[in-house]
């Protein structure tokens, strides 16, 4: 007779569930794990063997088949090991057959049978929630998994806790969820002196999750004013939490269980891989943009980033989504993100000082900035120069409000938007707002409609270009407070178009 219980596969962010079936038939003794496994899951009949030789069980000297269905879906990783053991203990009549049937576990045994936690603990709650089955799994993965409250959660911390759970022996307490990482206080925008246009563009970004570029010689601060941006962000909702932390936990950066409140902040190096980027390698794991969900992706040295990488941005930030495509899988995975990018004006980063510019000047520039094509370029709805800050200005007292006064603008003006955008599916901040959207919240006065004609003849505005100015106007009207979009915002916002040398 075939035992079953049942696991998950993970398919980007979602966990697919998977029938663990075992049976034992006669013929020499063998142990066989079938159903398009990887090498550890393949793997997980040495460790299920020494496992249960630990706690004192033998294997029958049997036929052993063991099946993960559906066969055609690869199966990857190594908490497959508790649910084959489950299935195999059952099959050998330790174990109820009925009661490892409405299970859904997951865990990676060591030898001496401990559970090892994994990653992915909170997909696949949900994924048992959707099921109508409990779930248990290692002890250091409960307190996340248990944050999906609608399936009850038992975590163990080795297979023999499991067995004596499941048999009544010793019935374990339901796991409760970890702590919520409330926001934590990082560098104050107060720090960064002068700087007053990039401080106003990096606010009017965070209100409305627009795109900001910022160019400017090498020490003027760009990294300073983009390690400040988490700072003004409001934190995350419900919602965007636990969605953000299905992609952490997919790749194993939650700890202690804990669920984030915190808006994440990812920096990675001019040096990364198409793959580290956008996601992809063995597994198809999620990429830096995807690990930047309803946070920050910060790219310094942005022009010298790989073409290749770079070309590959222009989808995911329009559609808010990313599809690694792969020769057996497409896994797809979240990624609203907002790009803050930070570049030198030229490759020796002194075009504008006749003093320390190469020879090259000014053809430098144009070729630098050239490696950015002009469809990624458009995608910048804020474009900021950041000059040299003098000696003198630097010895003058602080300048400007404190990242929390601004947070608060920013909180409110996210809250005029997301009142505006309630009955509209898919959009909460203007950087979401289609054109036809726009024509009924951000409709420019006349004279407003004359200056943006005349800047798109006079600076070459594209259709996305447009539409992208009135975005930026329209938060920049709520960050004042008003519901209509006046000339001067339209100015603002034309005038966040234009940096020097840049096309």
């Amino acid at each position: 007779m075939v035992s079953h219980t049942y696991t998950v596969a993970f398919e980007g962010i979602e966990g697919r569930l998977v029938d663990v079936q075992c049976a034992l038939s006669p013929g020499m003794p063998h142990f066989l794990i079938v159903g398009l496994p990887d090498k550890a899951v393949s793997e997980a009949r040495e460790r299920v063997r020494a496992a249960l030789t630990a706690l004192s069980i033998s294997l029958p000297s049997r036929r052993i088949t063991v099946n993960l269905s559906p066969a055609d879906m690869p199966k990857e990783g190594s908490h497959f090991d508790l649910p084959i053991a489950l299935a195999l203990l059952a099959a050998i009549d330790i174990l109820p057959k009925d009661a490892v049937e409405g299970l859904v576990s997951l865990g990676e045994l060591s030898l001496d049978g401990d559970l090892v936690p994994v990653t992915g603990a909170l997909p696949a709650a949900l994924a048992a929630a959707e099921a109508e089955r409990g779930l248990i799994c290692p002890a250091a993965s409960g307190p996340e998994a248990a944050w999906v409250g609608a399936t009850s959660v038992v975590a163990a911390k080795s297979l023999g806790d499991v067995i004596q759970h499941i048999t009544g022996e010793r019935v374990l307490d339901l796991s409760v969820p970890g702590e919520v990482v409330r926001n934590a206080t990082g560098p104050d925008l107060r720090e960064v002196k002068g700087q007053e246009r990039a401080k106003r563009a990096l606010e009017i970004a965070a209100a409305g999750r627009h795109h900001l570029l910022m160019v400017g010689s090498p020490g003027s601060g760009k990294s300073m004013l983009a390690a400040r941006l988490p700072g003004i962000l409001p934190p995350l909702s419900p919602e965007e939490a636990l969605e953000t932390s299905m992609v952490h936990s997919l790749a194993g950066m939650i700890d202690d269980g804990g669920i984030s409140r915190v808006r994440p902040f990812r920096a990675p190096h001019h040096t990364a891989s198409m793959a580290a980027i956008v996601g992809g390698g063995k597994g198809a794991k999620p990429g830096e943009i995807s690990l930047a969900h309803n946070g920050v992706l910060f790219m310094d040295e942005f022009p010298e980033y790989s073409r290749n990488v770079l070309e590959t941005l222009r989808q995911p930030i329009e559609t808010g989504d990313v599809t690694v495509a792969r020769a057996n899988a497409h896994v797809r995975y979240p990624c609203r993100f907002l790009l803050v990018a930070a570049a030198n004006p030229c490759k020796c980063g002194y075009l504008a000082d006749a003093a320390r510019a190469c020879a090259r000047v000014p053809g430098c520039g144009a070729d630098y900035m050239g490696r950015i094509s002009g469809p990624l370029m458009d995608r910048f709805d804020l474009r900021a120069e950041v000059p040299p800050v003098s000696f003198q200005d630097l010895d003058m007292p602080a300048t400007g409000d404190a990242s929390a006064i601004v947070a608060d603008r920013v909180t409110e003006a996210r809250e005029r938007q997301r009142a505006r955008y309630s009955d509209v599916a898919d959009v909460t901040v203007n950087a979401d707002a289609s054109g036809a959207l726009l024509d009924e919240v951000a409709a420019p006065s006349e004279d407003g409609r004359k200056l943006l004609a005349q800047a798109a003849e006079r600076v070459g505005l594209s259709a996305r270009g447009y539409h992208r100015v009135i975005r930026v106007a329209r938060t920049i009207a709520d960050l004042d407070g008003r519901a209509d979009v006046a000339t001067d915002d339209i100015a603002e916002a034309l005038s966040y178009r234009i940096v020097a040398g840049v096309p």
